[in-house]
């Protein structure tokens, strides 16, 4: 009898903080897909975009303390453990090579980072290494005569089809949640020492008031 072959997905992230939009995402595309887990991959140096305000140590103590207790959430640190650029292609390469060809690997991001998704470094063989899963949101529209936008149509899958599909395809999702929460938006508000519960999970919060992290102290 053959083994079922493993499906999981990829979340990157500075994590900086780690909030509920990721987690609540997170957990929804592990039951809309039927994964078997979801891989919260903090980023170390990031290529295009400044450098996280915390220390990789923190951000990645905020991450244990956020899915503590939540079976299918694991938090992936093999970024943090190289003293290079936290390029997606280095990190699905690593993966596949550890999971094996028949493992059923999945990239997550925005549908507004997709838009831009042929400028990402060695983009064809980030396909080739695994799926992207693509959460769409309402209004947002690809330039129709974007390279992207014909990717868009012709490697498009139903979510029901993804059991098998090791790679090579693109998947759009609509979550239920669509939690518009932004790591930046929780950066401001303690920086003006205004209160973040609810927007993190408590013990998220407790970490950085207790370690006054961020500008500002929690209200």
């Amino acid at each position: 009898m053959t083994e079922k072959a493993n499906v999981i997905a990829v979340m990157g992230g500075t994590f900086d903080p780690v909030h509920n939009g990721h987690l609540r995402s997170a957990l929804e595309l592990k039951e809309l897909l039927a994964l078997d887990e979801v891989h919260l991959v903090p980023c170390h140096q990031t290529p295009h975009r400044k450098q996280p305000g915390r220390t990789s140590q923190q951000r990645l103590d905020m991450l244990k303390l956020a899915v503590k207790g939540e079976e299918g959430l694991c938090i992936d640190d093999r970024e943090l453990r190289l003293d290079q650029p936290s390029y997606s292609v280095l990190t699905l390469q690593s993966l596949r090579d550890e999971l094996g060809d028949n493992a059923v690997i999945c990239w997550v991001m925005g549908v507004d980072a997709f838009a831009h998704f042929t400028r990402w470094h060695q983009w064809q063989r980030i396909l080739e290494l695994a799926n992207l899963v693509v959460m769409t949101r309402p209004g947002f529209e690809l330039d129709p005569d974007s390279e992207e936008a014909r990717l868009w149509r012709d490697l498009q899958l139903d979510p029901v089809k993804l059991e098998g599909q090791s790679q090579g395809r693109i998947i759009p999702v609509r979550l239920p949640s669509q939690l518009e929460i932004s790591a930046t938006y929780i950066r401001d508000q303690l920086a003006v020492k205004r209160s973040v519960r609810y927007l993190l999970p408590e013990s998220v919060v407790d970490y950085i008031a207790e370690n006054r992290l961020y500008a500002g102290t929690l209200a």
